[in-house]
């Protein structure tokens, strides 16, 4: 059995180096990370955390860019 490691909102926040301000707007749009509600209080599995920060990651660095239309100034 592995150790599941839980944080807290202010631990999951500093470990995703954001506020835990940001954490609770995103649970109430259900925009953020999977979360564990254990009573009232809310924690955060370390690896829900890195879960999604891998899903966030922003594609449009890998699209290659069009060099032709850049060089020559030329709107599409």
């Amino acid at each position: 059995m592995t150790k599941e490691t839980y944080l807290k909102p202010r631990e999951a926040a500093e470990y995703l180096r954001s506020s835990t301000s940001t954490l609770a707007k995103a649970r109430m749009y259900k925009r953020g990370p999977n979360f564990v509600r254990i009573g009232r209080a809310v924690r955060y599995r370390q690896s829900d955390l890195d879960a999604w920060m891998s899903a966030s990651v922003a594609l449009q660095a890998e699209r290659p860019r069009n060099t032709a239309t850049a060089d020559t100034g030329e709107d599409r």
